[in-house]
């Protein structure tokens, strides 16, 4: 004891919880095990944790110091070491295997991490370290050992490692696309141009184009999350990341290139509708939302780029846009688009205009007689020969039940007489296929003259649509509906 006593006031005053324990007992019980065989310790407890708990029961405790009795909530040292079984419990055994093992090795020191509990009940997390002391180490009879409270770091610890869990857990599974990506690179590239005195980044774009392609080379991807694979149909991250060339390509150096003005601007969040592909080929109408991550804004080493899959919106909004301008059962312009184009081309200096006008004989005797089914179904098939002779810049609606009409900017007498006999020469070939129910049409041709409105040129077209009709149905000997009538433009 007289170690002890030459330093009684410094183990006393100790900031520090101290032991002053005798482990003799446990060194004859190592030389037993030794002399059994007994070479690897650590196998050996791992095997039968009683042996652990046999080696603790040995283990005698010489004395402590009053941060000791603090730490632990003992009222003194008799009533600590009288509940050592309720302090050194649960998942001590397994850390002590450790400090055995050390000395067993002859170390003549050990440390270790271990959960012990206050006499009140707390938990504690305790750092542990031990050594024998000089002069004892044939012995073992002193061995001091400090038990310093580590619980509030560990908490911290903890829940540093919850927390990382936590936010791994939500971009993992977060139905939206997520990409960590590193715009370091980026922003080193932009700091350079703006060293160089570059003022109009957009201007430097225009007159340096595949700045942009520098710098869509230089985005590193860090991670995606499962949501992404699904979206681009991937099975795994590797084949992800080796064809994003695949994923991100045509037009995506547009959005990007504006994306790299934001940036310049020191918009560090944006977001922008942009267009992918899945690696099947498929297409990927997105919203893209860029962040920068807060404490990341000096180099943009870390950002985030959540990606939006929008194309059933987008597929809905095209066809909402098709619908505006379109007849469904025909799949023709319909007669709003017709207006607008007759505006279009009234405010247009242009001309000639030619314009012809198309009207289905004897859809009123198909649709009283076979039903409207019939007369759909003649009108599908007159949309069909209409689209299938007219493009671009030509454009073809369906203005009424029967009435057609279709708009030639440029076109002169010529052009539009060779239209309209494309239209009759695949309407012959449509009426091949349809022997039982073949197709009648009347069309009415007009040019425009020098100074003629747009209005004037439909009503002389539908004049010669009708002069038509009147002699299909004076041939037929059927009845005309509406003949001599004309529609409002």
């Amino acid at each position: 004891m007289s170690t002890l006593s030459d330093n009684s006031s410094i183990f006393e005053l100790a900031p520090v919880a101290m032991w002053l324990e005798d482990f003799s007992e446990v060194q004859a019980l190592f030389t037993q095990w030794r002399n059994e065989g007994v070479t690897d310790l650590r196998s050996y407890l791992k095997d039968d944790l009683a042996r652990v708990a046999m080696c603790s029961q040995r283990i005698r405790v010489l004395a402590v110091n009053q941060k000791t009795l603090e730490l632990f909530a003992a009222d003194d040292v008799d009533h600590l070491i009288l509940n050592l079984g309720r302090i050194f419990r649960d998942d001590m055994l397994e850390t002590h295997i450790t400090e055995l093992t050390h000395l067993w090795e002859g170390r003549g020191a050990f440390c270790s991490n271990a959960a012990n509990y206050a006499l009140d009940g707390r938990r504690l997390d305790i750092q542990l370290r031990g050594a024998v002391l000089p002069g004892y180490e044939s012995t073992w009879e002193r061995v001091l050992v400090t038990t310093e409270d580590v619980t509030a770091r560990e908490d911290a610890r903890r829940q540093e490692q919850a927390n990382h869990r936590h936010a791994k857990a939500m971009f993992e599974h977060s139905p939206v696309s997520l990409w960590m990506e590193d715009f370091s690179a980026i922003k080193a590239l932009l700091d350079d141009v703006r060293h160089r005195g570059i003022i109009d980044f957009r201007v430097f774009l225009d007159v340096h184009p595949e700045f942009v392609q520098q710098c869509m080379s230089e985005i590193r991807v860090i991670d995606v999350n499962r949501a992404t694979l699904e979206l681009f149909a991937a099975p795994d991250r590797p084949t992800l990341l080796r064809q994003l060339g695949d994923i991100f390509r045509d037009g995506m150096a547009h959005p990007f290139r504006e994306q790299l003005i934001d940036l310049w601007n020191g918009n560090l969040f944006h977001q922008r509708e942009v267009l992918n592909y899945a690696l099947d080929g498929s297409e990927r109408h997105v919203l893209l939302q860029f962040s920068v991550f807060p404490g990341h804004e000096h180099d943009w080493s870390l950002v985030q780029v959540a990606l939006t899959d929008i194309t059933a919106r987008k597929k809905a909004e095209a066809y909402l846009e098709y619908l505006g301008k379109h007849d469904v059962l025909t799949r023709l312009h319909n007669r709003a688009f017709y207006m607008e184009e007759l505006n279009r081309l009234e405010r247009k200096s242009l001309r000639p205009v030619s314009a012809i006008v198309v009207d289905l004989n004897g859809l009123k005797e198909a649709n009283d007689d076979l039903g409207h089914d019939a007369g759909d179904a003649l009108l599908r098939r007159l949309g069909e020969v209409l689209n299938g002779v007219v493009s671009a810049p030509n454009h073809a609606a369906r203005i009424g039940g029967d009435e057609f009409a279709l708009l030639m900017p440029g076109a002169d007498r010529l052009a539009a007489a060779a239209m309209v006999e494309a239209i009759q020469e695949l309407l012959k070939i449509n009426n091949q296929f349809y022997s039982n129910a073949p197709i009648s049409i009347s069309v009415g041709v007009a040019t425009s003259e020098d100074g003629e409105t747009m209005e004037a040129l439909m009503k002389r077209a539908d004049q010669s649509m009708y002069a038509q009709k009147r002699a299909f149905y004076a041939a037929s000997g059927l009845t005309q509906r509406g003949a001599g009538g004309r529609r409002e433009t």
